[in-house]
């Protein structure tokens, strides 16, 4: 397996992923490199601000500092051989410099996974939960219309077995509290089991 180097400019710390100002562009890199990991291959990162001797050591990376100063930087070599300078490249062509085409690529993003926390957040009733990882959807950059999606997914999922129960209890009772009247589902949409004669959906139990 091939191995990857990274040369960051001066950060205050490993990942430049800390502070209240945080650059999403840094995120997914560390998301793409904790991917990276996943697939085997093997990861070395340096911080000027906290390994200086790593650039002097390294060749390339020394006469490139030289030539453009850190504008050079972030420097980016598989097995020795420079494959980005001055910026982060994307998870396609990181995969594609370490040979791990094969690999599929995630799609649970750093984004998807604020997305999913708030959705969580929202059914769990968790107020905490859900200031967190609005603010962490934030700094990524996810659009307030995106996070509404979530909210309105997870508000139907928590509502489908408060429904499904007083449709129930109200067929065995006749206590006539007011419920969805079962022609869609809250959760999966409409049931079209009747006509079709396929299994019954996840929010819709045949008992």
């Amino acid at each position: 397996m091939k191995t990857l180097e990274v040369y960051d400019p001066a950060m205050c710390c490993a990942t430049g992923v800390c502070g209240p100002q945080v650059d999403p562009a840094l995120v997914q890199f560390s998301a793409d490199l904790n991917w990276l990991r996943e697939q085997g291959a093997e990861v070395r990162r340096f911080n000027l601000s906290q390994n200086p001797a790593a650039f002097v050591e390294n060749e390339p990376v020394k006469q490139a500092l030289t030539d453009k100063g850190e504008s050079a930087l972030p420097m980016l070599l598989v097995d020795g051989y420079v494959i980005a300078s001055g910026h982060y490249p994307a998870r396609a062509i990181l995969a594609e410099a370490l040979e791990l085409n094969g690999a599929a690529a995630s799609l649970f993003t750093p984004a998807v996974k604020e997305l999913v926390a708030i959705g969580a957040a929202v059914v769990a009733n968790c107020e905490l939960c859900l200031k967190y990882h609005y603010h962490q959807a934030q700094l990524l950059g996810v659009s307030r219309a995106d996070m509404a999606r979530a909210v309105r997914t997870a508000a139907r999922v928590k509502d489908s077995p408060s429904q499904s129960i007083l449709r129930l209890a109200n067929r065995l009772t006749g206590a006539g509290v007011p419920a969805d009247d079962g022609a869609g589902d809250p959760c999966c949409g409409p049931d079209n089991t009747q006509k079709s004669g396929a299994a019954t959906s996840c929010c819709h139990p045949t008992s």
